[in-house]
């Protein structure tokens, strides 16, 4: 009998869920039925704008190698996104328990966005050969900076009453930073992580551009110069489906960890 509640409760909010989702579903439809409606009144040629429809039949055509492609990118993705949280919360640790650190690696977190990845993608390349390693070292890159500055500014908006609280019973430096700190920089830290995973597929698909042997990256590369542009816009699309899947997985970890957020009342 435990199990009614529980259904019952789930119901309700897979239907808000539903209906939330519904005005940007019915926006996406009627985009690709506009699409296709223009490309077929208007007898664009193929290879400068295909319809959807035939998205769909080079996505059969290919459905043999793609999933290589597929594979080798959301493995770059995913090692990238991984070490890049390991350096933002390390970094972010830093900046919030050592105010010298805060002047010397703030600024400089700043500047190294303002240094083009396309510019370093090469580099990177020539350093380390045209494996995975670049292509992991380009997701960190682009991924770390909203993780480490979103961490550092939950670590340093804690409750600082709390930690006084906290140090006057006697709590050394690791118990504050488990019981305050580390709450209190929790939903900052996956609110930089969602960023993160937004742009970890993108950094992958980029860092392949500059040479790979598998990937998105090199499959749209291949269908550039075959003029493929079905299949351009194709993999264009299965790259934003992943992201999308990073950024609702992101969410799901986190209400996982943080439910306490995420409490509805269902009493009324």
């Amino acid at each position: 009998m435990a199990s009614v509640p529980a259904a019952a409760s789930v119901w309700p909010r897979a239907r808000r869920i539903a209906w939330d989702l519904t005005p940007a579903v019915l926006f996406l439809v009627a985009l690709l039925v506009g699409w296709e409606i223009w490309v077929r009144a208007r007898d664009v040629p193929g290879y400068l704008m295909p319809p959807p429809s035939d998205l769909w039949q080079a996505f059969l055509d290919q459905r043999g190698t793609l999933p290589g492609h597929t594979r080798t990118t959301l493995t770059e993705a995913t090692l990238g996104l991984f070490f890049a949280a390991v350096l933002g919360v390390v970094l972010a640790a830093l900046i919030a328990s050592v105010p010298f650190a805060r002047r010397v690696l703030y600024p400089l977190l700043v500047v190294s966005q303002n240094i083009p990845v396309l510019v370093l993608a090469p580099l990177l390349a020539v350093w380390f050969g045209f494996g995975m390693t670049p292509k992991v070292l380009i997701v960190v890159l682009i991924g770390f900076f909203p993780i480490a500055v979103n961490t550092a500014d939950g670590l340093l908006r804690a409750d600082r009453e709390m930690v006084d609280l906290v140090r006057s019973m006697g709590a050394s430096r690791w118990q504050v930073l488990r019981t305050v700190l580390i709450p209190s920089a929790v939903p900052s830290f996956f609110a930089g992580l969602q960023i993160g995973a937004a742009y970890a597929v993108i950094g992958a698909v980029i860092a392949e551009w500059m040479g790979a042997s598998s990937g998105l990256g090199l499959f749209i590369t291949r269908s550039q110069r075959a003029f493929r542009t079905d299949q351009i816009f194709m993999a264009v699309v299965l790259i934003a489906l992943i992201s999308i899947a990073f950024f609702v997985a992101v969410q799901l970890i986190a209400r996982f960890v943080m439910p306490y957020r995420h409490v509805t009342n269902s009493t009324n």
